[in-house]
């Protein structure tokens, strides 16, 4: 049998209703991505990851948290600013490790709310305490080596810690501790990290964020690679339309709905692709 791969990135709360509008549209035209035999997550994709294969809430209860009103907590901010400045470290740096080495220092300096704060914030987000039976892995950065991670059930790391870390962005939320060690964001290293399915037949990436800048490679050239390597790979980002729906700042709860709902639109571009690659 084909061995298949999910990959969900990065991108936010935007993000999430996104991939949560875009895999419930899937199953609509008969695609149950959730059956992967391993399912990939970065940042935004570590919770809808968790999600979809705890099955602990159909994929329909899931879209329709995503429609429901903000909660009035306060709103984070990641927007034009935030990802020029990141761009800007990029580019200065040599690879992919280094530029997390970069990211990693500004974590630590970086005035965020409390470590406890992020993760109570993360949990009522996430609401699965346990790691699946299904194989899940959530990437995450050393904030002091720049060096990447894939945690998984295996790792001896609390499906929370694991998610937290994923979701750690810099300057944004504050480094995540686990066993004595820092961690950030997993979408520095790679906004989908997409080179984890390598060995996978078939892959099936949803990246809310589809642009590079220096040593960051885009979802679709590593995509490409895995194509090269002799995988089935079909990569879907964001139309105009959706992104539209993300407005300024994907951390914004209020934009939440409208991204899921262009998500859900949007699968029906990619429903017979995705359906030939995943079910042929």
């Amino acid at each position: 049998m084909p061995r298949t791969a999910l990959v969900l990135g990065g991108g936010g709360l935007t993000g999430i209703g996104w991939e949560v509008g875009m895999l419930v549209g899937l199953a609509e035209a008969g695609v149950d991505l959730g059956g992967a035999d391993v399912v990939i997550g970065t940042s935004a994709g570590s919770i809808v990851g968790a999600q979809l294969t705890s099955r602990l809430h159909p994929l329909e209860e899931l879209y329709a948290h995503q429609l429901a009103a903000p909660d009035g907590r306060p709103v984070d901010r990641m927007g034009p600013a935030m990802f020029a400045r990141f761009a800007t470290i990029a580019l200065r740096s040599r690879n992919a490790v280094s530029f997390g080495a970069r990211m990693g220092r500004l974590a630590l300096t970086a005035h965020t709310v409390p470590e406890a704060a992020h993760r109570r914030g993360i949990a009522r987000t996430l609401g699965v305490h346990d790691w699946p039976a299904r194989r899940l892995m959530v990437t995450a950065v050393d904030a002091v080596t720049g060096a990447r991670t894939a945690f998984d059930a295996t790792s001896g790391v609390p499906l929370l810690d694991a998610v937290s870390a994923s979701c750690a962005v810099p300057g944004v939320y504050p480094p995540v501790t686990i066993d004595g060690k820092r961690w950030v964001d997993g979408g520095v290293h790679s906004s989908a990290n997409v080179d984890l399915a390598a060995g996978y037949d078939r892959v099936v990436v949803i990246a809310p964020i589809a642009v590079s800048g220096g040593p960051i490679v885009a979802p679709r050239t590593q995509g490409a690679r895995l194509t090269g390597e002799g995988a089935r790979v079909c990569v879907i980002t964001p139309d105009r339309a959706a992104r539209s729906a993300f407005g300024r700042n994907v951390l914004d709860p209020a934009k939440r709905a409208d991204a899921a709902r262009a998500g859900r639109r949007q699968s029906a571009t990619h429903a017979p692709e995705v359906r030939a690659l995943w079910t042929t």
